[in-house]
């Protein structure tokens, strides 16, 4: 590991989670590991390592990879989050305002640990999804391939820190999707009175609101490639 170009952030938000099953975007295209990682403005701790990191990536990109000239424009992983994304020109989701962008992958034959407050090995899957909060180790190198250069974001370990509101594309918990179960009570005894035709009648409490807790789950796309999650 080189530790001028690797970095573990402060406490950041996760989008577009693919931690547990890589994934491409498109057919055709490379599965990976991969989330998008949303950094507050507020934590310049974190966001003044990042740069760092990707400056020593670009020296490492001139003696490694650029044949010892640096280009002149260097595209570079982060994004403003109150900008608008390179896929469309379209700003950015709401949750991305106030916040600097990036996604971090690693391929298929690297899957990340994930972990815990306590370092422990996250087994259950479902405690890991988009909107969650937690540290992600990345990693900044640079590349060179089709004609293009520039830097690009390894993924390295992920620690969940604590549950967030879900964004898109997360499936909804059981609570959510069927609601908070309502205490049961005792139907009221209803006896039959004279007048009543069938005895069942007599019997039914009619007129109670029948009760749908389903709620349509949130659409939403990758905000930095514009993809659907």
């Amino acid at each position: 590991m080189n530790e001028l170009t690797n970095v573990t952030t402060g406490e950041v938000r996760l989008g577009y989670v693919h931690l547990f099953k890589p994934y491409a975007a498109m057919q055709g295209q490379e599965e990976k590991y991969s989330c998008t990682i949303l950094v507050p403005k507020t934590d310049t701790d974190t966001m003044a390592r990042i740069n760092a990191a990707i400056e020593a990536a670009k020296q490492r990109g001139i003696s490694d990879k650029w044949g010892g000239v640096c280009p002149p424009i260097v595209p570079t992983p982060v994004y403003d989050g109150d900008g608008v994304r390179p896929s469309d020109g379209m700003a950015f989701g709401p949750e991305c305002k106030g916040h600097w962008v990036f996604t971090a992958s690693a391929k298929a034959d690297y899957p990340p640990e994930i972990v815990d407050r306590m370092a422990n090995p996250i087994i259950n899957q479902s405690e890991v999804y988009s909107g969650m909060y937690g540290r992600v180790n990345v990693t900044f190198f640079p590349y060179a391939f089709g004609g293009k250069k520039g830097i690009g974001c390894g993924l390295g370990p992920v620690q969940k820190l604590r549950d967030g509101e879900a964004l898109g594309g997360s499936a909804p918990t059981a609570a959510q999707a069927f609601g908070t179960p309502q205490p049961q009570t005792a139907a009221p005894q209803y006896v039959a009175s004279a007048g009543a035709q069938n005895p069942a009648e007599a019997q039914a409490p009619w007129g109670q609101p029948a009760q749908a807790p389903w709620g349509q789950p949130a659409g939403g796309v990758n905000p930095l490639t514009g993809m659907p999650y």
